[in-house]
């Protein structure tokens, strides 16, 4: 059978690629439960047919098999999907279709839909729910839920609830320009948005991240040279970040008359 190397890079694949899911989590991609974007999916599928525990691997297998063919066919008929993966799917005797499929929504999902908030929940309310909820339930809700709820769970404790966040289907730039500002999460977050060249592409992605104190200087150094000149001085003038990086905002500033 053809095999496919991994080549999308996101925040969700690549925590798994770097072996650091757990088995729970593992398995519940697997069965189709952590069910973020097609592309995604299908990577973490793929992926998981080599796991090293059996079960997991059996899960995966099966569940590819569970995709409607016509769906998989659209699907893989999109511009953006790898020569790779086509010809895995080909291999397995399902090739793309004529047309392809709009948009990006899971090809499978097992997931149960997470319990609608009490009307005019507020924050508090929010809060004590979320927080009675199983690590599995809070993945789903930071898949699945509202844009207050992921604001919320991008602050977990537990890594995967936080890189699922940053996988929701839902998620939008703005929501991560946002996050970018937290000084109150943590810097592998981060580092997984500046690692994202669709996010950096952004300017107000880059500017929020070269400012926040908990990106990792490298990373910050880095973003530097895309700052304007009004950026560059308040990163010069602001104390809460790294002395290094203030020095170094202030001599781009020389070099740059």
């Amino acid at each position: 059978m053809t095999s496919v190397e991994g080549t999308l890079r996101t925040p969700l694949v690549d925590y798994f690629r770097r072996g650091e899911a757990p088995l729970d989590v593992r398995m519940l991609a697997a069965r189709g439960v952590l069910a973020p974007r097609a592309h995604e999916q299908l990577e973490l599928l793929v992926l998981l047919l080599k796991d090293s525990d059996a079960d997991v691997s059996a899960a995966a297998a099966a569940t590819l098999e569970s995709i409607p063919v016509d769906a998989l066919g659209a699907f893989l008929a999109r511009a953006d999907v790898s020569a790779e993966l086509r010809s895995f799917f080909a291999a397995r005797g399902v090739n793309a279709a004529a047309a392809p499929a709009p948009g990006d929504e899971p090809l499978i999902d097992t997931a149960p839909e997470p319990p609608a908030a009490p009307e005019n929940e507020d924050s508090q309310s929010t809060l004590q729910r979320i927080a009675a909820m199983t690590v599995a339930q809070r993945i789903g809700v930071a898949m699945k839920g509202s844009r207050e709820e992921r604001a919320i769970l991008i602050r977990d404790p537990n890594k995967i609830v936080a890189v699922a966040v940053l996988g929701s289907p839902k998620m939008t730039e703005t929501e991560i320009e946002g996050i970018a500002k937290m000084a109150s999460i943590s810097d592998e977050i981060l580092r997984m948005i500046a690692n994202n060249r669709a996010w950096t592409k952004r300017y107000g992605i880059i500017a929020a991240l070269a400012r926040n104190p908990k990106t990792p200087v490298a990373i910050s150094m880095n973003l530097l040279a895309r700052l304007t000149e009004k950026d560059l001085r308040s990163i010069s003038a602001d104390r809460n970040v790294p002395e290094i990086l203030r020095i170094t905002a202030r001599q781009k500033i020389v070099l740059n008359k």
